[in-house]
């Protein structure tokens, strides 16, 4: 049955968009923890995932401007990260403004505040930090609400024009403006604020 559990494992991955990152705990639906991790070791040393750092695999993203594949998301490896640690992540000011393109400086270093206890990862040439925050800072709120917020927070109440309420508007779906519409009641009045101009706009 074991091989019947890796075939399942291998064809969520083969599903799953160049690109995606996984964890063990990615696949606990499907079989126990042995199984699980030696498939993926298995799919590694064929080539059909990366290993990015121990317990963290990647789907290679073949890019054709390139010739080979490009380098994995430094923000799906931070929220893959935060998974296996059970962590609650949110962006840092810089980090949220570069995910939301509200930066065009390509960063070294990406930063999280996190729930969880103080570290860092060197992932090739970028280094992944995550700073700890009070659990109530944090906790509460979706992934993509805290990237707004701490977006928000970084640009200032004076820095926010009708240009970057757009950017930011067309990178959340419509669930996702939703979502942080009722989870950001409780921020700060000028935030909220800015908030309802991005998903209500």
């Amino acid at each position: 049955m074991a091989d019947g559990y890796a075939g399942m494992i291998r064809k969520r991955i083969q599903n799953a968009p160049e690109g995606s990152v996984f964890i063990g705990s990615d696949f606990a639906d499907i079989a126990d923890s042995a199984t699980i991790r030696q498939t993926l070791k298995r799919l590694a040393e064929s080539g059909d995932l990366l290993r990015i750092m121990h317990g963290v695999y990647e789907k290679p993203r073949y890019s054709p401007a390139l010739g080979e594949n490009a380098a994995c998301s430094p923000s799906a490896v931070a929220e893959a990260i935060a998974r296996n640690n059970h962590w609650t992540i949110a962006p840092d000011g810089n980090t949220a403004l570069n995910l939301l393109g509200l930066s065009t400086q390509v960063p070294y270093g990406w930063s999280y505040f996190s729930d969880g206890p103080y570290r860092t990862y060197e992932i090739g040439k970028v280094k992944l930090s995550f700073k700890h925050r009070a659990n109530r800072e944090i906790t509460g709120l979706s992934y993509k609400t805290n990237l707004v917020v701490h977006a928000l927070k970084a640009l200032g109440k004076d820095n926010m024009d009708q240009q970057t309420i757009d950017r930011i508007s067309k990178n959340l779906s419509k669930e996702e403006k939703n979502r942080c519409l009722e989870e950001a009641k409780e921020c700060t009045d000028w935030i909220y604020h800015a908030i309802k101009e991005i998903c209500l706009g």
